[in-house]
């Protein structure tokens, strides 16, 4: 060998078997020195990782005469007879000046200078190369990694365990993978996103002898996905109640633990109310929490208890955020930070240990149409990230349509209230005394979305101790449907007091209906639509008459336990117009149990009609203490569970005045017989011993028998009723009914009129099948 070349031999286990003589010219040492000897031991530092990897490099070794002697070595490998390398032949020349840097080719700089980590394998899964980007990630220079086995070079963890499963599928199959991962790295103070593909370096053969990848950071693009899922969630799970509290709770469950590890509403606790909002405040804020959650079971962070008011201070993120009406973003190491926190300690001591490590926090205001009805925090301990301002535009869109969301509940509950308090003005509180029937009912609002309904019921004294018995729903909810029943109501009171049959009533109700539909515009005419069931009990002859406009018939259960509904034909509801409504007449025993509703106690979604209606039968019959009683009873028997509109139950137990209460005398149409009216009527008096009465029912009785021979038309009937009050009718054929008027000085007649109305409780006319009735009562002192 020429002394600028010189070879040797070394085996598998780096000991030299082979030494030329060119080698001995060029080291110095002769071959039965260096035969034998370990590689290490001739040279003077180690070789560097890059070379020993491509078999290629420059070599320093140690002299004979202990001089550094630079080589270029290459290295051929020796297979053995299993094909595996057994030895490697080294060839080496000397070098005469240091080597220039090596010019990097255009395919080596992309590689080198790519933006994504690229990274070479062998099959083996050792590292054979890696770009800048790749070291930057791993934290190493390159020459460290060569050589090393994957799994030593990071974390035994999920993610490197599926990293080092993909490399080998890649070396076995040839096949190439891709994949995404959150995943850590060495150089990395958390997770990332990566978008990882992996493929086969094959030979010629098409064998895969090395297995490159390329990892794209992708975490900006994984968060922005994220934070859209979250906005998604929210769509659907913010505001699925019209409850402002509940509302609160659901942006609470969508912000921990994806978002915070601590979340809180509060608000100002006039949205709580049914006030309008007040001005704006200077200074310190009052904030209501209704709701927060955590990571940690049970939120023992909480400095402030649900349902409890808070004061926040001017400099406080809360306050800045209400008042700057943005996100208002606090980290650690800030004043205003550090006052928060030592604020919430100082309120909540045994909590301070649950908010050890807090980092960052955010404000963001709730507001919705211009009012701003709160503030929502989010604090960030477990998490690493404080929040940015990719994270303050996320909180402000949920804030948006949570705030939204809040809002609608309150409105809803503000009209809901409204609605409530106007009909609950409207329908009887204490029933006017009469002694007719016994009374119980019930009045139940609806819980569902659409609002409180308009269904309402009556009992109406009427003249002759009868009373009026009614119940109606109009169509709709809210506020409209409560004033719609309000006018009806009143309605149903003025035309009571013309005392006019139940039919007859009806038919001017419907008149009225359709004359309310028709001045409106063509948006309400549905709110007046209207049902209704009118009837009239008489305790004289003990007979019930009623008629229906498109109601659910009544009820009855007679003293000996049989119940059923009143055989009626129910008209059209209220507003139709133009068709006739029918009534149908009863004679009860005392004691009969009537039970008039509205169909939200019968009618449900999925509900038969039929069976709710035989339901109430059965409840009707059941054993109760006292009508109050049995209208619980009946309510827990026969109302849906989940009622979809409000439930009126009038329940009345028939009275019967006997015929020691009621005396009535047939009139001839002669003068001379009135002073035997009168006389009748003392004598009557006097054995109810109501001698007192006498001279005022004396004087009724001459003007009125008087009037009714002098003015109207046989026959003539007086009749005394002796109920919670004297009760003095006079019947006759004629259907004209009388009315005051202003008598002059001279004038003969015209005052005896005025002196019944001056002398009675009050007085009127009813129109009857055969004529008219004139009737007075007056007031009869307490038992």
């Amino acid at each position: 060998m020429e002394q600028a070349s010189a070879a040797a031999v070394i085996n598998a286990r780096g000991i030299v078997t082979g030494w030329s003589e060119g080698a001995r010219t060029l080291t110095g040492y002769p071959a039965e020195e260096a035969v034998g000897r370990s590689v290490g031991a001739l040279l003077a530092e180690p070789p560097s990782t890059t070379a020993l990897a491509a078999l290629a490099g420059t070599l320093v070794l140690r002299h004979r005469d202990g001089s550094r002697l630079p080589l270029t070595v290459r290295a051929c490998a020796v297979l053995g007879a299993d094909g595996a390398p057994d030895g490697y032949v080294l060839t080496a020349e000397p070098l005469a000046a240091p080597a220039p840097a090596p010019t990097l080719s255009l395919t080596e700089q992309a590689f080198q200078q790519a933006s994504m980590s690229l990274s070479v394998f062998d099959t083996e899964q050792r590292y054979l190369r890696l770009n800048d980007v790749a070291c930057r990630v791993m934290g190493v220079p390159e020459d460290v990694l060569i050589g090393r086995f994957f799994p030593e070079s990071v974390e035994d963890a999920e993610h490197s365990r599926s990293f080092l499963t993909n490399l080998r599928m890649v070396a076995e199959t040839g096949r190439p993978v891709r994949y995404n991962s959150w995943a850590g790295a060495p150089a990395l103070n958390r997770e990332h996103a990566w978008s990882i593909e992996m493929w086969p370096l094959k030979d010629d053969s098409g064998e895969p002898t090395a297995v490159a990848l390329a990892a794209f950071d992708s975490t900006e693009q994984y968060l922005a996905q994220q934070r859209l899922a979250l906005l998604n969630e929210a769509a659907a799970g913010i505001g699925t109640t019209l409850d402002v509290v509940r509302t609160a709770e659901e942006l609470v469950e969508i912000l921990v633990p994806r978002y915070a590890d601590f979340a809180s509403v509060d608000l100002l606790p006039w949205v709580l109310g049914a006030d309008e909002p007040p001005p704006a405040q200077d200074g310190e804020i009052v904030l209501r929490r209704v709701a927060h959650g955590s990571v940690a079971e049970g939120t023992p962070g909480a400095a402030v208890r649900l349902g409890q008011t808070d004061v926040y201070e001017p400099s406080s993120p809360p306050v800045r955020a209400l008042r700057e009406g943005r996100a208002v973003r606090s980290q650690a190491g800030e004043p205003d930070f550090v006052r928060w926190v030592a604020d919430r300690n100082a309120r909540s001591p045994e909590g301070s240990s649950h908010r050890e490590g807090v980092h960052s926090m955010i404000a963001v205001p709730l507001r919705a149409r211009g009012t701003t009805l709160g503030v929502a925090v989010g604090v960030r301990m477990a998490h690493p990230d404080d929040y940015a301002a990719d994270d303050a535009v996320l909180a402000e869109e949920l804030a948006s349509r949570a705030a939204v969301c809040i809002d609608n509940a309150r409105r809803f509950a503000r009209e809901r209230s409204t609605a409530l308090a106007l009909q609950n003005s409207l329908l009887p509180r204490d029933l006017p005394g009469q002694a007719a029937v016994e009374v119980a009912h019930r009045y139940l609002p609806s819980g569902s979305l659409a609002g409180i309904g308009g269904d309402w019921f009556d009992v109406i004294p009427l003249s002759g101790s009868r009373v009026a018995l009614v119940v109606g729903d109009v169509v709709g909810h809210g506020i409209p449907s409560s004033a719609t029943m309000g006018r009806l109501c009143t309605a149903v009171r003025t035309l009571a007091d013309v005392d006019l049959p139940p039919d007859e009533l009806l038919t001017h109700l419907d008149d009225l209906v359709t004359h309310l539909a028709t001045d409106d515009t063509g948006d309400e005419v549905a709110e007046l639509g209207a049902t209704c069931l009118y009837s009239v009990y008489d305790p004289v002859s003990r007979r019930l008459t009623m008629a229906a406009a498109g109601h659910p018939p009544a009820a009855v259960v007679l003293p000996d336990g049989t119940a059923s509904l009143v055989p009626m034909t129910a008209g059209p509801p209220l507003g139709v117009g133009g068709l006739p409504f029918e009534a149908v007449e009863l004679e009860l025993p005392e004691g009969a149990t009537v039970a008039l509703y509205t169909d939200g106690l019968i009618e449900g979604r999925d509900r038969d009609v039929d069976h709710a209606t035989a339901e109430l039968c059965r409840a009707l019959t059941a054993s109760a203490e006292s009508l109050d009683a049995l209208c619980d009873s009946v309510l827990k028997a026969v109302m849906p569970e989940e009622p979809s509109d409000d439930v009126a139950l009038l329940l009345v137990r028939t009275r019967a005045l006997g015929a020691d209460r009621v005396a009535t005398w047939d009139i001839e149409p002669d003068p001379a017989h009135v002073a035997g009216a009168r006389q009748a009527a003392t004598e009557q008096l006097t054995a109810w011993g109501l001698d007192e009465e006498s001279f005022v029912t004396e004087l009724v009785v001459s003007e009125l028998v008087t009037n009714a021979i002098r003015y109207g038309e046989p026959p003539i009937q007086l009749r005394l009723i002796r109920d919670r009050a004297l009760i003095c009718e006079v019947s006759d054929g004629s259907s004209t009914s009388p009315h005051l008027r202003r008598a002059h000085v001279y004038d003969e007649g015209g005052r005896g009129l005025l002196l019944v109305a001056q002398l009675t409780q009050r007085w009127g006319s009813r129109q009857t099948g055969s004529g008219k009735t004139i009737w007075a009562e007056q007031p009869l002192p307490p038992d």
